[in-house]
Parts: structure tokens; C-alpha cells; sequence
């Protein structure tokens, strides 16, 4: 006689259909700024995590990796990959899913979607760091790069930056028809440009996230000036950048963890010894942010695995008794823990 899984067999599960019904019911801005407060909460402490670069396979066309980290709590990862010439074949340039554990026992707690969550989380990011690093009467921003994570971008600069105004330009006007339409429907006040050149101008952000995967040049210094703050969150991998190196050397340059940033980041093209400032110790208040009204700050955002940790334990807070969630049968429970196999030879009795 088979015996029914207990408790402990069952994973809570958030899918994509959930994931985005969790979004629409707490509010999309709602969700980002509250998403981001957890994501500050865990950079305040910094140090109690154990830290390490993601582990990326680098395949032909593209990465694959996992990002792990743990405090003394609870454990997590995520597998994303990062395709730029998916979009050709129907297919998602980035994917995602993650895990959420008990250190205490190792069991997972959450195992949920994380394509929709990480666009999220990148967003929240962003506008979080520009809460410390953009100018303080920021209205504008230039996004460059009109893919799938633009409107999350903006949607974050408007919930936590105040941000309305927004200057779009891709290489791909279909993108920017796409955007536009979008954020239009938003409420945005938007304005598609011709050209980076364009965009940038009346700036006070500048957002740079195109998906080549090559070293390019989406800024040249000329196209900066004193004030701007630029959230550079396209570069994600060796051998990809979208500055000119002369805007990273006239610019403060403010990074997650600088043993991942200076392997895939912007700053890849400068000395080994090149000073930044690691965001957690801003947020602190153990660096400085913007310090005047004509500084150029850089937040060179590669993406690092405390804010995916952050993300889960969001989502698994808001998911607990609700039914944005749904039990997945994903452990093995034998009646007697020793005896695994002998549950596998009853299951058939």
C-alpha cells in the first residue's frame, strides 16, 4: 500500500502564472519598492553573508550560471542563463528559477520562477542604488537599450525615484515602438530618439542595457556631462561593455562585489587596482554616494546573488498562507529516513 507524501515531501512552488498574479495584487510599484527594502535591508548586512562570484559555463552564444549565497539562515541560488540572439528563435534572452533553503536542515523552502522576479529585482536595484547616487532632483532619465527589461526599469526610477520623463533610443525601432507603447500606458511622459546622442541630451539619468554580447561602445565621454548619473546594468559578462573607458575614469564608480564586477562589469577595461566603492558600505554610511550636484556617478551593476536572496525571501514572505503558491511533491519523505529504498520498492505495492 503506498503511503501519501507528509509534509515535509512538499515544496511550495510560485510559477510564472502566480509569480505575476503576486505582482498585479500587491501593485507593481508597490511590489518594487517593497522588493527594494528588502534588498536594502540585506546589503546593510553585508558582512554576515558568505560571498562568492557567480559559477558561469561559457557556452557558444551565451552563459549559463548559478548564483549562491547563504547567511546563517537560510541558503539560495539561481540558475539564469543569458542568450543575447535568443529573441531570433522565439526564445528569452535571460531565464531564471531559484531556490530558498533552511540552513538548519537543508531542506528548500521556496522553489520559484525567476525570469519575471529578476527583471524585478534588477529594476529595484537600480533605482535603489540612484536613491544614493543620482541627483536629488532627478526627472529625467535616457534609457539605451529597449529590451525586456526597460519598462521595469522605469516603472522602479518612477516608485522609487520619482522619475516620469523618459528619452528611448534602441538600435531596434520595433523595440522602442514596443517601449513606448508600453510606458505611454504607464503614464510616462516618453520621447523615442533617433540615436543615443539623442536621448542622453536633458538627461539626469542615463540607463545603458543592451543584450551583444561584445565589447561596444553605447557611450562616448562626449555624451556625459557634470551631474548625470548612469546605471549600467548591460554589461554582465567578460568581454562585454557599453562605456568608453574615459567616461569610467571621469566618473565615482560604485559596484555590488568588486571580485565578480571587475571579471564581467564595466570596469573589466580598467587596472586591477582601479578605486570603487562597494554599495553596501554607502548604504551604510560607511562611504559616500553623490557628494554635489556636478559629480559623475557610475553604478556598474553586474548583478550579484544577495539581491536574488533578497528576492525570495521577499516573495516567500508575501506567498506564506496565500494561494500564489502551490505544493510541488519535490522531496523524498521515506517513513524511515534510513530506508529510502525500501519506500521506492513499496510504491509499487
Amino acid at each position: 500500500m503506498t503511503v501519501p507524501p507528509s509534509e515535509l515531501a512538499y515544496v511550495p512552488f510560485v510559477s510564472v502564472e502566480n509569480m505575476m498574479r503576486l505582482t498585479h495584487h500587491v501593485g507593481i510599484e508597490t511590489f518594487l519598492k517593497e522588493l527594494a527594502a528588502f534588498i536594502e535591508a540585506d546589503f546593510k548586512r553585508w558582512p554576515d553573508f558568505d560571498k562568492t562570484p557567480r559559477v558561469a559555463a561559457h557556452v557558444p552564444g551565451g552563459v549559463i550560471e548559478l548564483m549562491p549565497t547563504a547567511d546563517k539562515t537560510l541558503y539560495s541560488f539561481k540558475y539564469v542563463n543569458g542568450h543575447p540572439k535568443n529573441t531570433k528563435t522565439g526564445h528569452q534572452t535571460v531565464t531564471a528559477f531559484g531556490v530558498l533553503s533552511e540552513v538548519l536542515n537543508g531542506y528548500p523552502v521556496l522553489l520559484s520562477e525567476m525570469t519575471v522576479l529578476t527583471a524585478l529585482r534588477t529594476a529595484a536595484t537600480s533605482a535603489l542604488a540612484a536613491t544614493y547616487l543620482a541627483p536629488r532632483d532627478a526627472a529625467t532619465m535616457a534609457m539605451i537599450g529597449n529590451g525586456a527589461q526597460c519598462e521595469f526599469q522605469a516603472m522602479a526610477f518612477r516608485a522609487l525615484c520619482g522619475i516620469n520623463t523618459l528619452r528611448l533610443y534602441d538600435i531596434d525601432a520595433r523595440a522602442t515602438e514596443k517601449a513606448s507603447r508600453n510606458l505611454t500606458a504607464q503614464g510616462f511622459e516618453v520621447v523615442a530618439c533617433t540615436s543615443a546622442e539623442r536621448a542622453v541630451e536633458g538627461a539626469d539619468v542615463i540607463t545603458t542595457c543592451t543584450a551583444d554580447k561584445q565589447y561596444a561602445t553605447i557611450l562616448t565621454d562626449n555624451m556625459v556631462g557634470a551631474g548625470q548619473h548612469i546605471n549600467a546594468i548591460g554589461g554582465d559578462c567578460p568581454g562585454k561593455t557599453e562605456l568608453h573607458r574615459d567616461i569610467l575614469l571621469r566618473s565615482d564608480i560604485f559596484v555590488e562585489y568588486p571580485e565578480q564586477t571587475r571579471i564581467e562589469g564595466e570596469i573589466q577595461s580598467l587596472d586591477k587596482d582601479h578605486p570603487v566603492t562597494e554599495l553596501w558600505q554607502v548604504m551604510r554610511g560607511e562611504a559616500a554616494g553623490r557628494r554635489d550636484q556636478r559629480q559623475v556617478t557610475l553604478f556598474d551593476s553586474v548583478g550579484f546573488a544577495i539581491e536574488d536572496f533578497s528576492a525570495l525571501r521577499y516573495v516567500r514572505e508575501k506567498v506564506n498562507g496565500t494561494a500564489f503558491s502551490q505544493p510541488l511533491d519535490l522531496l523524498a519523505d521515506p517513513d524511515d529516513p534510513r530506508d529510502l529504498f525500501g519506500m521506492l520498492v513499496r510504491s509499487v505495492a
